[in-house]
């Protein structure tokens, strides 16, 4: 199908946006595009209006900053997957941005696009709900901080607002013991229960992020307790993964039961820090 009419605007600026964003009612920025576009063509988006932000050069960066990681909200999954920075200092988004999509869509989706699509099935939510993220969200009054855990609101819904712009993630320096394991959708490579994980082997702890299972993504909050302090044996391991559904209501489609949905849960919760304890 072809999209409804709009009008079209490309800042070079993140301020031009901001401001475009604020003088144009029923406004959509575009960054990658994988996500909205296809909604338009559909007819399940019809904005009046779309900024184009793919050419704000300012928004598209990885780099070290006060002991983290900074990465701007128009890096690629590409940029990610072949940062030698994060290879060293923040392995697990290097493990996870090779297993988005394929290489057109690594090639020209970005990290922030995705985020605030905040698709159930997508990758990076899991990884950035683990790491504890902060996430910096630009509206006309300026900026503000969230973190990971209070980012995703609902389906499809979060933190940022309409007349605002996701324009950073921070993200902590971490040591190799992570993991990331999903079990995808065969045609698109979306996650039906994807695991993200991040040992700290000194302190007997793990934080662990899933997404594909609920309507948005979430920390594994009994594994996590389960875990801490005890351990890290296979048995251990194996028991507190069995909680990794708990507390949620997971979703079922024609991908999945919610019955399986959950046993996914379980079973790439388990592998994924079998795949970090391996690791030093």
């Amino acid at each position: 199908m072809i999209p409804a009419t709009f009008d079209y605007f490309r800042p070079h600026t993140l301020d031009e946006a901001l401001s475009l964003l604020t003088n144009h009612e029923d406004a959509k920025v575009l960054a990658g595009g994988h996500s909205l576009i296809p909604a338009m063509k559909l007819r399940l988006a019809q904005p009046k209006t779309i900024i184009d932000i793919s050419r704000v050069a300012d928004l598209n960066y990885v780099r070290e900053q006060d002991g983290r990681i900074v990465i701007g909200a128009l890096a690629t999954h590409y940029d990610i997957e072949s940062s030698v920075l994060l290879r060293d200092q923040c392995p697990l988004l290097s493990e996870v941005a090779p297993q988005i999509g394929d290489v057109q869509v690594r090639n020209k989706g970005t990290i922030g696009g995705s985020l605030v699509h905040a698709d159930p099935a997508s990758d990076w939510p899991a990884a950035i709900l683990a790491l504890d993220a902060e996430l910096t969200i630009a509206g006309a009054n300026g900026r503000r901080t969230v973190r990971a855990a209070d980012f995703f609101v609902e389906m499809m819904q979060t933190a940022v607002q309409s007349n605002e712009i996701l324009c950073e993630i921070r993200v902590p320096i971490t040591a190799k013991s992570v993991g990331y394991v999903k079990s995808a959708q065969k045609a698109s490579g979306f996650a039906i229960a994807g695991v993200a994980v991040v040992v700290d082997k000194a302190r007997r702890t793990a934080a662990i992020g899933i997404s594909g299972v609920a309507a948005k993504p979430y920390r594994a909050a009994a594994v996590e307790r389960a875990l801490g302090g005890n351990a890290l044996t296979t048995e251990t391991v194996a028991t507190a993964a069995a909680k990794a559904a708990q507390g949620v209501d997971p979703l079922g489609d024609i991908h999945a039961s919610a019955e399986f949905r959950a046993h996914l849960a379980q079973v790439n919760t388990r592998r994924a820090l079998g795949l970090a304890l391996s690791r030093t």
